[in-house]
């Protein structure tokens, strides 16, 4: 049986893999064709399109408290349904008792499958959960169409069990885009359900 190309994998191109996640198939279906209608283009690979999801977790007080770090990677590791690498110091500060190379926190790369479900349950089951959640900054891009969020606290994500985590962690998502400009990768993000601001980039407020 050939493999799928890396364009049937992710949506970029043709038709969605059959069993694919479901905000895959509504890329696929409907926002890709609305983008491209929007942005004037016609080839599937000019649409913007999520390329790849990066979850980071910094552990500071791993310093002193190795399991904090162990704790952090499983918790991690069951948000997002992949094993999570350890991300390392890259200097010493005497004053914080830090060695260069230490291990501090930890991170996952997702893409593909894996990228879609954990956006749909990022958007639809753990931002819910956030207390007097009001939508997320509509500003919040990097200028070449890559959007950052930060959450206070792992717990929003109804995998994690509160017994067995029980030390709040935060951590950051950063949403990297093939758009060309922020102006696209706000349009794309909504268009896939993340819960921008509309008062911040002019529109009515939500």
């Amino acid at each position: 049986m050939a493999k799928k190309t890396k364009a049937q994998a992710d949506g970029s191109g043709g038709d969605a893999p059959a069993g694919a996640p479901r905000l895959l198939q509504h890329y696929v279906d409907t926002v890709r064709p609305a983008l491209g209608k929007a942005l004037d283009r016609t080839n599937p690979h000019a649409i913007p399109r999520i390329e790849k999801i990066v979850v980071n977790m910094g552990v500071g007080v791993a310093v002193t408290e190795k399991k904090f770090l162990e704790e952090a990677i499983g918790a991690l590791a069951q948000v997002t349904g992949q094993k999570p690498v350890a991300t390392l110091s890259k200097a010493a500060v005497s004053g914080f008792k830090l060695r260069e190379n230490l291990p501090i926190g930890c991170k996952v790369t997702l893409r593909g499958n894996r990228m879609y479900e954990f956006l749909d349950r990022l958007v639809s089951l753990a931002l819910p959960r956030v207390r007097d959640f009001r939508g997320l900054s509509s500003t919040a891009f990097d200028g070449h169409g890559n959007y950052s969020l930060g959450l206070s606290e792992q717990m929003v994500f109804p995998e994690i069990n509160p017994d067995k985590y029980t030390r709040p962690q935060g951590m950051n998502i950063t949403l990297v885009t093939s758009a060309r400009t922020d102006d696209e990768a706000r349009q794309l993000l909504r268009a896939m359900g993340v819960p921008l601001k509309k008062d911040e980039d002019g529109g009515a407020a939500a």
